[in-house]
């Protein structure tokens, strides 16, 4: 196609390789941890809505972080399978940029809820007797409701900024769409998109992270001054909520301690950029806001391997949380 051309029908995602014959046992692979996702997200779910007791705060919020899970892995894996058996990889412009709002949605939805989530076992330990005052069935449902609202409102704020470029390429180094990348094919100036961008970036990774802080600090300096049996409560409530958040802080994969960013200006405008092997924004793109359940054939010779969290989640709940396991 041109590529002087402002509009794109299409994208080429160009980070899969030829597998030959071993490309049906990766389908046959992902296929069976995508099963096995859907089917332990979904299996917590029912246990939990069909039962009456499980219908308190904690589990309310278990069920928005588990259909959170099966919302972004609907989004990833039926392109790889599809993408997986092809010898051409595209992808229309219409979906590439439906699942890239939807990937964005989905990480922002799962950092916003592991964080909200931090408030329960806070007032389940440090004020057990206003903890039914505090946690209202309204409040509860505001908790739940706003990172679905937030996390759309501003990935479409994000969309219509993307989409409204002027592109001059349709290439993406990628095996799945992705919002850096587009801009990258930009020919006009997106310096206001790089603005947006670096703002809600910051506002998403700190706000929900000093929730955290603020919430376990409280935990510990109870726990710290308090006896043992309050220890325990404090262990048996949290273990479950701190391994989700470990398995969601290990998907981002951040190069060191810091990822260095710097702007570029070209003929292009502005593109905000992270230093990589690959030139790709890991902490931006890869990180807040990939669902951290992929086996992905990557650039290189060897398949690139993503260890499945998402179902970690249900058997991490399922087994430590007494009125489910039982």
């Amino acid at each position: 196609m041109n590529t002087n051309s402002s509009h794109v029908a299409f994208f080429f995602l160009t980070a899969y390789f030829h597998l030959g014959p071993l490309r049906y046992i990766v389908f046959v692979v992902l296929l069976i941890l995508y099963v096995l996702m859907l089917f332990s997200n979904a299996l917590i779910l029912a246990i939990i809505c069909q039962n009456r007791s499980l219908h308190e705060p904690m589990y309310i919020f278990v069920c928005s972080l588990f259909g959170n899970g099966i919302f972004g892995s609907s989004i990833i894996f039926p392109l790889l399978l599809y993408q997986i058996l092809q010898d051409v990889h595209i992808v229309p412009s219409e979906f590439c940029y439906f699942q890239t709002f939807a990937i964005y949605v989905y990480g922002t939805v799962e950092y916003f809820t592991l964080s909200v989530m931090s408030y329960d076992p806070y007032l389940a330990i440090c004020a057990p007797l206003h903890y039914s005052s505090r946690m209202t069935r309204n409040k509860t449902a505001v908790m739940v409701v706003m990172p679905w609202l937030y996390g759309c409102f501003i990935c479409l704020v994000m969309i219509m900024l993307s989409s409204s470029l002027r592109l001059c390429g349709n290439v993406i180094h990628k095996v799945y769409c992705d919002n850096f990348p587009i801009v990258r094919l930009a020919c006009s100036d997106t310096s206001t998109l790089n603005a947006y961008g670096l703002v809600i970036s910051i506002v998403n990774i700190f706000s929900p992270l000093l929730l955290i802080l603020i919430t376990y600090l409280l935990i510990f300096r109870v726990c710290f001054f308090g006896n043992a049996q309050t220890r325990r409560k404090a262990l048996s409530t949290c273990m479950p909520h701190v391994i989700s958040l470990m398995n969601f802080g290990l998907g981002l994969e951040l190069p060191g301690a810091a990822v260095p960013i710097d702007i570029t200006h070209g003929q292009r405008g502005s593109v905000l950029s992270v230093s990589s092997q690959h030139s790709e924004p890991k902490l931006f793109s890869r990180g807040i806001f990939l669902p951290h359940c992929l086996l992905l054939p990557g650039t290189t010779m060897l398949p690139r391997f993503y260890c499945p969290f998402p179902i970690l989640d249900p058997f991490v709940y399922g087994l430590s949380i007494s009125k489910i396991r039982v």
